[in-house]
């Protein structure tokens, strides 16, 4: 029986390939599609690996580890895009990530499961905050955006030094939502978790069984060391190979940006929260696919920002006027179909029809062209 466990440990040979591609000069595309596919199996251990750390750490402090490293594949694509200028992807990257979550992966998870439950219910009021939350982050980025569109002679430095302290505050949010899911308010997250067998919660780590023996703390410190320094070669080979494989591809860098690297750096949790979504889960599937958005929003995003203003790099929360509208319409059609705490099949396709009309628009958008 195929399993995704093995599926990953398969993509894995492609971290080789991709780095004889690129020494051995394959061309551009070579390496940027065996980058791109060494990098989904990483990603999927270093998740195990941190919820695995976290075991050992306890609630508190495992579950800022979570929070902390949920999307540390895409923050460190991110990082090295932003080293290398291409402020353009890296904004993509952002608005794709909230974009594929809030309605790839919820979709998936509401329709297939749907097909094996006919209505399945989570909590309400965690649908409500988070739908706060994500109100929150839009506003975030429109007011920069709107800023720059709305005044005339305004300069990089004050839109740079708005993102600044907009991302301050975002940081701060996030924070507060930690202390609000993991102390005051923790029960109303435990729902979903609490009903999965130890069975189960193997299957949704995505690894060996390992929850009823003891924690190797060294050995998965050592795995999620080593596939953070992989993760960073591997995205070293995407980021040098990006601009010349989409033209060649014949794709534009924002279309790249927005649909093709979130799928890369967020397919563990894409195919966990889908897994726990078929056995009738919803409250943990909707906590992985809003949560890691959330986390895009109010924690990665603002770090970006952050890191750009310590680089010397013009980073800021001033996004393509297309990258926010649909941003938008995700978060919109996101809350009003999960503001009811209740989810069927015909809502999942909603949700994915609203990604493919996105995506296409993206496909065809002509703002960024592809080089070449």
């Amino acid at each position: 029986m195929i399993t995704l466990e093995k599926v990953f440990s398969l993509l894995l040979l492609f971290i080789p390939i991709s780095i004889a591609a690129h020494f051995s000069h394959w061309g551009a595309s070579v390496v940027f599609i065996t980058a791109c596919l060494g990098i989904i199996p990483l990603a999927a251990w270093m998740g195990t690996a941190t919820e695995e750390i976290a075991v050992v750490l306890g609630p508190s402090l495992g579950g800022l580890l979570n929070a902390t490293f949920g999307n540390a594949t895409e923050l460190i694509i991110s990082l090295v895009a932003l080293n290398a200028g291409l402020i353009d992807v890296v904004k993509a990257s952002i608005t794709g990530s909230i974009i594929s979550n809030l309605l790839l992966v919820m979709g998936f998870s509401m329709l297939l499961g749907g097909l094996r439950y006919k209505e399945q219910e989570f909590q309400p009021v965690i649908a409500g905050v988070n739908a706060s939350s994500m109100t929150l982050a839009v506003i975030a980025i429109l007011l920069p955006t709107a800023m720059d569109y709305t005044s005339s002679g305004i300069d990089e430095a004050t839109i740079q030094k708005l993102s600044i302290a907009v991302a301050v505050v975002l940081i701060l949010v996030y924070g507060l939502t930690l202390l609000f899911s993991m102390k005051t308010h923790s029960y109303l997250y435990h729902v979903g978790l609490a009903e999965l067998e130890p069975s189960e919660l193997s299957e949704v780590n995505l690894a060996p069984d390992t929850a009823t023996d003891e924690v190797n703390l060294p050995l998965w410190i050592g795995v999620l060391l080593g596939c953070t320094l992989l993760v960073a070669v591997e995205s070293e080979l995407l980021v040098d190979s990006l601009e010349v494989a989409t033209s060649q591809l014949g794709l534009t860098t924002l279309f790249t940006g927005v649909i093709l690297v979130p799928i890369i750096g967020n397919a563990a949790e894409h195919a966990t929260a889908v897994t726990v979504a078929m056995k009738n889960k919803m409250d943990l599937s909707l906590g992985v696919a809003v949560g890691s958005s959330m986390q895009i929003a109010l924690f990665v995003a603002p770090v970006l920002v952050l890191a750009g203003w310590i680089t010397g790099q013009p980073m800021d929360l001033d996004f393509n006027p297309f990258e926010l509208v649909a941003v938008a319409v995700a978060v919109l059609i996101a809350n009003s179909i999960s503001s009811d705490g209740k989810s069927n099949w015909l809502e999942g396709v909603l949700l994915l029809a609203a990604y493919v009309i996105l995506a296409l628009a993206f496909y065809f958008h002509p703002v960024i062209t592809a080089i070449g």
